[in-house]
């Protein structure tokens, strides 16, 4: 173990005494404190933002004056994604989904406010987010301060000295890994620090730990890969041109074609056509704002029939919110059919993504950190499908009040006579069928499992390559 550390040490020292190495580090440490910095400010004043917005939201529809219940329906109501804790250290797909939504009747809207999504076309590189910086900076870094550690050694002819006072190759191995490792490890400061500052602003303390554990891990298997081309290269040159080329099949090479494949194999409709198709089967359901349409007969016969009465003007309710009521559940479950069609459409692709992770340190390192940050693609999923129960909740208690609230008699003159329109202004206490919306992470055992899979692939990736780095030392030559 003596010596290990002090092979360790004797590397650093060579670091240190390199103006290249020096300066290297000087401007990787000032970006990736800026970075962590910018980043935190920009997810905390987006959070508090968000949280603004949402109350004000909420204040404002609960605020509005009398008025019939259906123009309500149509005033509608916006709910906002608040970034969880850990988007500081993984913003996820937080700018390319969008995070607001207006919510109205006999509508489901798409997320608005995704600034980034021509940028994500072009690989996600629109922002330089601190889980970025690790995920495709870091192993650069590595790759030019490491990829010569033991090739070096050789050239300098100290090699054979080292074997000949006693040290074995798996020592070498291991004291140059050291610290190499050690230099990772210091630089993923920034961080804990984040991970640990999230943690005071509510999340889970194992989610914290594990999401930072994940990035050491990460930084370890490259450390292992840089280790094992070194013992096995003769020249630095090829030691670098090698990692390079695995750093860009890996990182960039992979993950894009896994996208293209899922794309092609595993399509997913567009919103315009997802429009089209739904439009033919929503005309089927009638006009909800028509209560004499042909589609609301058989409603209207039962209601009839339910009260014992001969005709609409005869019921104690108001049968245009009955067609309302009615006509706005036929089409929630049609738009709900629709939109779980694309989302198992879009989870199948990022299933098939996901699975890249055995083949790429990149896509497990990215899949595992937003599935622990909650800012992966399950989250936004979540998020519609919370943001539609709202919807559904507060049109449908609109509708509830029309029923109750209003005469048919009114109802129908409302158009034409001020007085029968003065009458259909309900009380703005009614308004309160708004709920409260505040959009929380999944729970951490949830998060945990999710990103189980990535986790696993990138500790099989550092045992492989580790027990591969000790096979290939214990049979070192000068």
């Amino acid at each position: 173990m003596i010596n290990i550390i002090q092979i360790a040490k004797e590397e650093w020292r060579h670091w240190l005494r390199s103006r290249l190495v020096l300066v290297s580090l000087v401007i990787i440490s000032l970006l990736i404190i800026s970075t962590s910095i910018l980043t935190s400010a920009q997810m905390s004043a987006a959070q508090h933002s968000r949280l603004h917005h949402q109350q004000h939201a909420e204040d404002i529809f609960k605020s509005q004056p009398d008025r019939h219940p259906h123009r309500m329906v149509h005033y509608g109501h916006y709910v906002f994604r608040s970034p969880p804790p850990l988007a500081i250290l993984d913003p996820g797909i937080d700018a390319v989904t969008g995070q607001t939504l207006f919510l109205e009747g006999h509508h489901q809207n798409t997320a608005m406010f995704a600034d980034e999504r021509a940028k994500a076309r072009t690989g996600g590189f629109g922002t330089l987010t601190v889980s970025k910086f690790y995920q495709l900076f870091m192993p650069l870094l590595l790759i030019a301060i490491g990829h010569g550690v033991l090739i070096r050694e050789r050239e300098n002819k100290t090699l054979d000295t080292l074997m000949a006072q006693g040290i074995t190759g798996p020592q070498i191995m291991l004291g140059k890994g050291l610290a190499l490792f050690a230099m990772g490890a210091l630089l993923t400061l920034p961080a804990l620090f984040l991970s640990i500052y999230a943690m005071f602003q509510g999340e889970a303390m194992g989610v914290g730990f594990v999401i930072y554990a994940s990035y050491v891990l990460f930084l370890t298997v490259w450390v292992s890969l840089i280790i094992l081309i070194s013992v096995n290269v003769k020249t630095r040159a090829l030691a670098l041109g090698t990692l390079l080329l695995i750093w860009f099949a890996t990182s960039l090479i992979i993950p894009r074609m896994g996208v293209a494949v899922s794309s092609a194999f595993m399509p997913v409709d567009g919103k315009f056509q997802t429009d089209m198709k739904m439009a033919r089967d929503i005309r089927a359901l009638g006009d909800g704002h028509n209560a004499a349409d042909p589609a609301f007969a058989k409603l209207k016969a039962n209601i009839l029939a339910q009260y014992e009465v001969e005709a609409v003007e005869d019921l104690p309710i108001n049968f245009r919110g009955v067609a309302a009521e009615f006509n706005e559940t036929a089409l929630t479950d049609v738009m709900n059919r629709y939109a779980e069609t694309r989302m198992q459409g879009e989870r199948r692709q990022s299933r098939m993504l996901k699975t890249l992770s055995i083949i790429s340190p990149f896509v497990a390192i990215d899949t595992a950190s937003r599935s622990l940050a909650g800012t992966d693609l399950s989250t936004h999923h979540r998020f519609l499908r919370e943001a539609e129960a709202i919807r559904y909740d507060f049109v449908q208690g609109l509708n509830a009040v029309h029923i109750t609230e209003l005469a048919y008699s009114d109802d129908i003159k409302r158009s034409s006579d001020a007085a029968s329109e003065k009458r259909t202004r309900i009380s703005a206490d009614n308004w309160t069928v708004l709920g409260d919306f505040r959009f929380m992470p999944d729970p951490a055992q949830k998060r945990l499992l999710r990103s189980s899979f990535p986790l696993i692939s990138l500790i099989l990736w550092f045992l492989l390559l580790a027990g591969a780095s000790v096979i290939k030392s214990r049979r070192l030559t000068p």
